[in-house]
């Protein structure tokens, strides 16, 4: 198929706007003259996502291509470790295929810590041998973020053998490294590891990107850096990349990369350094065969009305025009059940916590952050066990294998503001246990039943009501259309706030309450951890 197309195209190698006349022809770029017309759109290079766990959009990856490409993403760096947690090679063997079934540019990295840590059950292990297997694949194209940054640091002879298959393939390593700096970074950054999302401080990422390191803007639904990080462009336009990394399908229909470009550009950046941050810095970066907009390139682009308003008129992949005027022309592609749900409902029982001390640790969660803090405060004590105390909003988490029947670990949380009821989710990265909050034993473990029952989900209870939105696939994802993923999703959110939580997105929050590779204090199916010092910890200050 051969098509031409007028428009001002912003050139963001040469760095110039012209009136252009592109020739488009079997999928690449074969003619680009300049003209001299006055011409009313602009095109330009589709953005790419430059780190993204598709599954927190609950979507698989058709459907959330459908809804990315509205927003002019042509292309994601994508680490498929949520569902290697779930079910290993064979889980990134199914996004994969599922990908390749539309027009979408889907780059996918072989996840270096499945699980995360030893401190926590997952349902699958993919060790050195299995990274060797997945990085000698061509369509896999990095080694996604190595959370284990102690080992690396202190030499780890099995995080050091990934590293070095990663080396031996020539492709590039992600970082996770939230919060180090100094010697212990500089270490961590020199072991062959090239990037990082999880800055959450202005002075952490200029360190990092002083040593060299490209440094990923983050604006997700739980996590959002991008006032604090975004300054940082100006002084380190080739080192910047935007991300989302973790979107929730209800903002993921609200906006995409195209939210990062608008915000930059309103706070008066270079137009050329953000377009690079949002496309041709990834596209170096990786090595990919996305379009640019250069002859010969695959015409991968997009046509926005103008440089104030942004808005995305058309967008192509491949030389087919995928969406127009927001609407979407990918099609939705049915994806098999696969799972591995193995625990029984729950009692209420099941949830208490003896009193063993006058004093409790705990976790408090951040708004917009996915770190947290500890603090410490009275126990309350009713009948000899500790429960929640909702007035000084201290409430009971717990996390449950949802692998096996095991012991359910408890502990208390603080910001989640629930006056009434519980909720629950096994989205919950990265071994996706069962994760719950809530003001009582009855209501959590009603929550946590009303997942377990699905085999998969996030749930809502109070003492007269049970919400749930099913997600059968690896018990994180669902074959449903995202809109009505979203307006599910949205009930929900919209219930826990009128619970009395506080959070932006509570649910989002919630899922991260069990990483424990992000510091402080993090709980997971084997107990309370300390994020910092790396090994398990009290509830109770003794």
């Amino acid at each position: 198929m051969t098509f031409t197309i007028k428009a001002n195209l912003i050139d963001i190698i040469s760095k110039e706007i012209y009136p252009a006349e592109v020739v488009v022809s079997d999928k690449k770029i074969t003619s680009i003259k300049r003209i001299e017309e006055t011409l009313n759109t602009y095109i330009l290079p589709g953005f790419i996502d430059a780190h993204v766990h598709i599954e927190s959009s609950m979507l698989v990856p058709s459907e959330f291509a459908r809804i990315a490409v509205k927003h002019g993403t042509v292309g994601t760096i994508s680490d498929p470790h949520e569902i290697a947690n779930v079910l290993g090679i064979a889980g990134v063997d199914y996004m994969i295929e599922n990908a390749g079934k539309f027009p979408f540019h889907f780059y996918f990295g072989a996840p270096s810590c499945v699980p995360a840590t030893q401190f926590e059950t997952a349902g699958a292990v993919i060790d050195s041998d299995g990274i060797n297997q997945l990085l000698s694949r061509k369509e896999i194209v990095y080694l996604a973020e190595m959370m284990n940054f102690p080992g690396v640091i202190y030499n780890d002879e099995e995080v050091h053998k990934k590293l070095a298959f990663a080396k031996q393939y020539k492709k590039p390593i992600d970082g996770h490294a939230p919060g180090l700096m100094g010697e212990e970074m500089k270490t961590y950054f020199d072991a062959g590891i090239t990037t990082d999302h999880e800055c959450f401080g202005y002075t952490e990422a200029l360190e990092k990107l002083k040593h060299g390191v490209k440094v990923m803007i983050r604006e997700g639904s739980a996590a959002k850096n991008f006032d604090t990080l975004i300054p940082l462009l100006k002084d380190f336009p080739d080192q910047i990349m935007f991300c989302c990394d973790d979107k929730h399908p209800d903002n993921l229909l609200e906006s995409h990369i195209n939210d990062h470009v608008k915000r930059a550009l309103k706070a008066r950046h270079d137009l050329y350094d953000v377009l690079r941050a949002a496309s041709y810095n990834v596209v170096k970066h990786y090595n990919l065969p996305i379009g640019l907009l250069q002859i010969g390139d695959n015409a991968d682009f997009i046509e926005i009305n103008n440089l104030e308003d942004f808005t995305i008129l058309k967008t192509y992949i491949n030389g087919e025009l995928v969406a127009e005027n927001g609407k979407s022309f990918i099609e939705s592609v049915e994806a098999p059940v696969v799972n591995n749900f193995n625990c029984n409902l729950k009692n209420p029982s099941d949830f208490k916590i003896k009193s063993e001390g006058e004093k409790i640790r705990v976790i408090e969660a951040l708004d917009g952050q996915l770190i947290t803090h500890e603090i410490q405060t009275e126990t309350l004590v009713i009948e000899g066990f500790a429960e929640s105390n909702i007035e000084e909003d201290i409430l009971k988490i717990a996390v449950v294998n949802r692998y096996k029947d095991s012991t359910v670990a408890t502990a208390f949380i603080k910001n989640f503001g629930l006056k009434n009821g519980a909720i629950a989710s096994c989205v919950a990265h990265d071994c996706h246990n069962i994760v719950v909050v809530g003001t009582n034993d009855e209501e959590i473990c009603k929550a946590v039943n009303a997942v377990i029952k699905a085999k998969g989900g996030i749930s809502l209870a109070t003492e007269t009501e049970e919400l749930v939105l099913e997600l059968p696939i690896a018990g994180i994802m669902t074959n449903l259309p995202a809109e009505e993923v979203a307006e599910l999703y949205i009930k929900l959110d919209r219930r826990a706030k009128e619970l009395g939580s506080k959070l932006r997105a509570p649910y989002m929050s919630l899922s991260f309450m069990a990483l424990l590779v992000i510091p402080e204090l993090k709980l997971s199916d084997k107990g309370l951890f300390n994020g910092k010092s790396f090994e398990f910890t009290d509830v109770f200050v003794k």
